[in-house]
């Protein structure tokens, strides 16, 4: 790296980025080693820079902004100061500056240095003034040189939750880039806490990112108040902050998105300074040049998962004490009748109903039961798989596909749609992959259904009109492939790959994020993005060609920037009590913003990209995530969904915005909870993955 202040000093060191690091980034952007920051910064502020192109820049008015008012219910009365005093330690660039008020001054002092291509920044505010100030707020800003930016918020805002926006306004957060616009979430909402923009044109496109430790503010004036991360729209600029507590979205002041088809208000969220309070926040800058349209995001999902490394597992459930607890509450599931059999999607107060896909997953142990057949140490395994997916593959169907729901009374098949479809097909392949394999179960009856179940669909996406509403149909990519390696049939394949890239050019370039894969929300979503990766990832199975690998890679990292990557500290409740660690667990959608076990499903897939992209960190990441997903598991082996990890609820009482985090939702124990668990545990088994 080289200095490059906005005023003329004499340039001292050059930093420049290793070859492996410019290596491993090729896929996300060019000339990686071409990318400079100051060491030094004095008058007007610090950048970092690209062939000389200023891409990232502290502002104009100061490199630390305080707000010692609130007015409006908004921080008032902004002061600006740049650095007075640059000192060099180590490889530590120091730089200082004060803001006086007439009740005395306030000391700031940054601290930067280059660590493997991003910038790390501790910021120190000490107040030495006489008096208590009531109503502070303390920023971290940086900007980029242009207003027509895409936003990336991890679980919260993808270029600007267009979808979601356009099926239901209320329902999201949504970011035109319109002059003053911002989004500003609280720190514990971001499964990954980073910030990131993408602008520029063909040819010259850039990324940017802004990376928080997340940390509650110290004398808050709110309970559990928490520092916020997003970005707001200036005039020809965009600006990455972090403040002390303000939020809002949708041109709303003090909102919290807190209802699934809403938000509640949060404000008031200045800090009181006492005499002599040293207040510090640590971030890291990011900022480099994008090859592909869509893709800016994927280098600071790296980045977190290299910051955070959520990689220990020895405080979390094993996998045998998990897998006993799950196969146990599988069992309890069962149902047997004159006609049916299955697994019972919900608890007994319920009405009964077998279930195919999304929330029910009563064909996937079909296939889990046969892996893990001899572990299991049950002689009935073998029976209940025979008869349940009997049971399944009797389901009606016609020209809009097959049933998915059985009602057990009234004996009667209902429902369809894609997700469920897909998903069911994928698993009723797999079994039969596996029944051919080890002859002790007849897999006559399944194939025929997976055979008209595939037919009636590959005709449904080789038609010319076919446009399918969402990402939900990049289910039946996987399972159309296996089926084409199961029955040498062609038109499956063809199919299959017609989706795969159709899809492709729907999504990649992030003007329609991937969306839709979730029954109860109608935005973007990590479940859009997880069929998407799934099928990517099978087509490159099938096929070798290593642009679906890639495909593969920007869903996989869209669907990952759902993933928690740090454990969150909870206020006293539910999960306090569990002593909860929330690293490895998803959330759900831009709408829904609780967590859920969806990622022990994601996390073989996750594990299969980090062998073909020979990378450690998603591997240790994928066992993370299966392992954390096993919390709040039951002796009866009953687990939970709706973990509220921040201010969202969906369930129970949600008046009071301030008991909503850190409550958990165990009453909504569907089966999917369980089939996923022994689901990916027969596919991780088969990756070879021993625990």
């Amino acid at each position: 790296m080289t200095l490059s202040p906005r005023c003329s000093l004499p340039l001292k060191c050059f930093f420049f980025f290793p070859l492996s690091l410019v290596l491993n980034w090729l896929p996300f952007c060019a000339h990686a080693q071409d990318l400079i920051f100051p060491d030094r910064a004095y008058g007007k502020g610090a950048a970092i820079q690209f062939q000389g192109q200023e891409i990232l820049a502290s502002p104009e008015e100061g490199l630390w902004s305080i707000a010692i008012k609130w007015k409006n219910e908004a921080p008032d009365y902004w002061l600006h100061a740049q650095a007075t005093t640059v000192v060099q330690l180590a490889d530590w660039n120091v730089l200082t500056g004060k803001i006086s008020l007439p009740q005395g001054d306030w000391i700031i002092r940054d601290m930067y240095r280059e660590e493997s291509g991003r910038i790390r920044c501790h910021r120190r505010w000490e107040w030495q003034g006489n008096e208590r100030l009531d109503s502070v707020t303390l920023s971290v800003r940086w900007q980029i040189p242009s207003a027509m930016a895409k936003p990336f918020l991890p679980g919260i805002l993808y270029y600007g939750n267009p979808s979601g926006e356009r099926n239901g306004r209320d329902q999201v957060a949504w970011y035109h880039g319109n002059l003053g616009e911002e989004a500003m979430f609280e720190e514990h909402r971001y499964p990954m806490p980073f910030s990131c923009v993408e602008w520029g044109q063909e040819g010259q496109r850039f990324g940017a990112a802004l990376h928080s430790l997340p940390s509650p503010v110290y004398r808050g004036n709110r309970p559990d108040q928490w520092w916020s991360l997003g970005l707001k729209t200036l005039k020809g600029r965009t600006e990455l902050r972090g403040l002390s507590g303000p939020i809002g979205y949708n041109g709303m002041k003090n909102a919290a998105k807190a209802l699934q088809t809403g938000s509640m208000t949060y404000g008031d969220t200045y800090m009181q300074v006492l005499p002599k309070t040293v207040i510090e926040k640590s971030f890291f800058l990011e900022a480099f040049p994008v090859k592909e349209k869509g893709t800016a995001f994927q280098r600071p999902v790296h980045t977190a998962i290299d910051l955070y490394r959520p990689f220990w597992t020895g405080d979390l459930p094993t996998y045998r004490e998990t897998m006993a607890k799950k196969y146990r509450f599988a069992l309890s599931r069962w149902l047997e009748g004159a006609g049916y059999a299955g697994f019972n999607m919900f608890p007994p107060h319920r009405k009964p109903q077998i279930v195919l896909g999304w929330a029910g997953q009563s064909e996937a142990p079909a296939y889990a039961l046969q892996v893990l057949a001899d572990e299991l140490g049950d002689d009935k395994v073998w029976e209940r798989v025979q008869q349940s997916l009997d049971h399944i593959c009797s389901a009606d169907m016609d020209e809009q596909g097959f049933c998915v729901i059985y009602d057990i009374k009234e004996k009667k098949w209902s429902g369809k749609d894609p997700v469920s479809q897909g998903q069911a097909m994928n698993s009723i392949a797999l079994a039969i992959r596996e029944g051919r394999k080890n002859k002790r179960v007849k897999t006559a009856q399944w194939e025929k259904f997976l055979q008209g179940a595939a037919m009636l669909f590959s005709h449904r996406i080789l038609a010319r009109d076919w446009r399918p509403v969402n990402t939900a149909e990049a289910f039946f990519i996987a399972p159309l492939l296996h089926a084409s390696s199961l029955f040498h049939d062609a038109i499956y394949r063809q199919a299959a790959l017609k989706a795969a890239d159709y899809f492709a050019s729907r999504h990649l370039s992030m003007d329609e994020p991937y969306w839709g894969g979730t029954l109860d929300a109608t935005c973007e979503d990590k479940e859009g993005a997880w069929g998407a990766f799934q099928g990517f990832l099978a087509a490159y199975e099938a096929t070798g060609d290593r642009k679906y690998l890639e495909h593969a890679r920007h869903a996989c990292d869209v669907t990952l920037s759902y993933t928690v990557l740090w454990d969150i500290p909870q206020p006293p409740g539910r999960l306090a009590d569990h002593a909860f660690k929330s690293r490895g667990w998803t959330g759900v959608s831009a709408q829904n913003q609780h967590l859920d076990v969806y990622g022990v499903l994601i996390a073989p897939s996750v594990y299969q990209m980090g062998v073909y992209l020979k990378d450690n960190h998603l591997m240790q990441l994928a066992r993370t995530m299966f392992l954390s997903c096993g919390q709040l598991t039951d002796p009866t082996g009953s687990q939970g969904e709706q973990i509220q990890h921040t201010l969202f609820a969906q369930h129970g009482e949600m008046t009071d915005l301030l008991r909503l985090r850190g409550g958990y939702s165990e009453s909504w124990t569907v089966f999917w909870i369980t089939a996923h668990f022994l689901h990916a545990a027969a596919q991780f088994r088969e990756l070879g993955v021993r625990w």
